[in-house]
């Protein structure tokens, strides 16, 4: 018999299996398609093109994860990117932003000069909000509510535990001093409104305002969305605070790291293996039942996948508490994100870059390809496209951030080709009046040519496509609703509150069952905290 099965081999349940393993337990992932990775995974789509399907950038995994799995001896590298962005316009300017504090400062006087003097405090403020709230990524958190013992019985140890971590909450909270007002405001208030206040520049904002709405149904106004801004500086995976890296050979090198590591500590890997069934005997889930009808026994199991198809699909009715099925199926899942995947012949040549430079002949990557190109939109763009998705429409202008990892990673293409990623918002998973089988193309088309009034060489140069709307999302990576945090990171449903009140650390109402992915704290991300957190309330528990 296993100690642990893990359902689902995204990089979370990697890292869940590689932590029991490592602590001597036997461990079993199964996972339904034909390799490891979840949405976190390098495809040949085309012969030559290999391609980051879905997750393309790396910056928020825990360097303990890196550090513990040893992920560097297998096979694990992040490739820098200088500059991290750029953002043309159709007037023929551009702004470039990167590690480089007085490079930075020089490109945003071109549009303001009072912004370039607030941006290094900017950067500096939400370094030390990151810098307080890091610690709490990799850790449970405690429950903050007074629930009754009718929701969940909780012991003494439970008790002074959750005590404890909320106290340990207060103090870093505490440690922000002055700056707490404001830092509150960062993590529930609206993007929107704190950008306003720091700058007065709208290509700034605009570029800045696209981290705070990646992967939500919430345009920049909304209340929540600062602390998304927040989670995408937190990490530092790209060789400093907030700097995003390519991942060499694609974002499934990582994960493919992450296997031979639980593999070298014991645990056993097997693909093409769908669950079909959690089964439960006595309140006590004891084993799973493969699409094929084998059943696989063992003391615990951890669920990879949402909430909603944890408890919901793969489990019996009967065994779910009432209450406890009702808050799962209040879960919002809603999702507007498309992802284009695209082999070009020749890069982009932007227009804007041609005029600086005497020239539009570019043969090589330049320094405005390496980064993530975000295709001009203003505050007011980024909430019209918002409101068109509101009322079921795909964005009539989206919001487009472009990738190229070839230009720094030279592994993924043929000689002088190139791999293109395109992270568009919204893309309503529901639309109304027509169906994504007519209207898929159309929206890719209107991204395209977007890029392609910036540089005009751009819509003749794809050679191949690819494009993933939400229920694209939903039916290849088993993301409920598209949602590619397995549940949106809004200010009621984060924290203790993620998936469900009085259930954040990683336990379930059916003992012996337990969540390892996004859906628990701290969310969406390639982090790798939900899996070595739930790893580790499992090892409390014990086999």
């Amino acid at each position: 018999m296993h100690d642990a099965i893990i359902i689902g081999g995204g990089h979370n349940g990697l890292v869940c299996a590689a932590c029991l393993a490592r602590a001597g337990w036997k461990v079993l992932v199964l996972e339904r398609r034909p390799f490891v990775g979840g949405a976190c995974v390098t495809e040949e789509l085309w012969p030559g093109y290999r391609v980051s399907t879905a997750a393309y950038v790396v910056s928020l995994l825990l360097p303990e994860v890196e550090r513990e799995l040893e992920l560097a001896r297998h096979g694990y590298r992040v490739l820098p990117r200088n500059p991290s962005s750029f953002t043309p316009l159709e007037d023929g300017r551009s702004l470039t932003l990167g590690p480089d504090a007085a490079e930075n400062r020089r490109e945003i006087a071109k549009f303001s000069a009072r912004d370039a003097e607030a941006f290094p405090r900017y950067e500096a403020f939400l370094t030390r909000v990151a810098e307080r709230l890091e610690p709490v990524l990799s850790s449970t958190p405690p429950d903050l509510l007074p629930l009754p013992q009718s929701w969940r019985r909780s012991g003494w140890r439970k008790r002074f535990g959750d005590l404890k971590r909320t106290w340990g909450l207060y103090d870093a909270v505490r440690s922000l001093g002055d700056e707490l007002p404001e830092a509150i405001e960062l993590l529930i208030g609206p993007a929107r409104t704190i950008l306003d206040r720091w700058f007065e520049s709208e290509v700034l904002k605009a570029t800045l305002a696209t981290d705070a709405i990646i992967g939500t149904f919430q345009p920049p106004s909304a209340p929540g969305t600062g602390y998304v801004l927040l989670h995408h500086v937190m990490g530092a995976a790209g060789g400093a605070r907030g700097v995003w890296g390519y991942v060499e050979g694609g974002m499934g090198a990582l994960t493919q790291a992450i296997a031979r590591s639980a593999e070298a500590a014991g645990a056993e890997i097997r693909c093409e293996a769908a669950v079909e069934r959690i089964l439960v005997d006595g309140g006590r889930a004891v084993g799973v039942r493969l699409a094929g009808g084998e059943t696989i026994a063992a003391k615990r199991i951890a669920s990879g996948v949402d909430a909603n198809v944890t408890f919901l699909k793969l489990l019996e009715a009967q065994t779910v508490p009432d209450g406890f099925r009702r808050a799962i199926e209040r879960i919002d899942y809603s999702s507007a994100s498309a992802k284009i995947n695209l082999a070009v012949r020749e890069l982009p040549q932007f227009l804007c870059v041609g005029e600086r430079a005497g020239t539009l002949d570019r043969s090589e990557p330049g320094p405005e390809h390496r980064g993530t190109i975000h295709i001009g939109a203003s505050l007011d763009d980024i909430e019209q496209a918002w409101a068109d998705a509101r009322c079921g429409r795909p964005s009539d202008k989206p919001v487009v951030e472009m990738t190229i990892p070839s230009a720094v990673d030279s592994t993924l293409t043929p000689a002088g080709r190139h791999v293109v990623s395109l992270f568009v918002q919204y893309a309503p998973y529901e639309p109304t009046g027509a169906t994504w089988d007519e209207l898929r193309d159309p929206f890719a088309d209107r991204c395209l040519a977007a890029i392609g009034r910036l540089a005009p060489n751009f819509l003749d140069a794809v050679v191949h496509r690819q494009v993933l709307v939400p229920p694209d999302l939903e039916h290849v990576f088993g993301l409920t609703g598209g949602n590619i945090f397995q549940g949106a990171m809004s200010p009621g449903q984060l924290f203790s509150l993620r998936p469900v009140p009085g259930w954040s650390d990683y336990r379930t109402p059916v003992r012996g069952l337990y969540l390892c992915g996004s859906a628990t704290h701290p969310g969406g991300g390639v982090t790798g905290a939900c899996g070595r957190n739930a790893a580790r309330e499992m090892l409390r528990d014990g086999r």
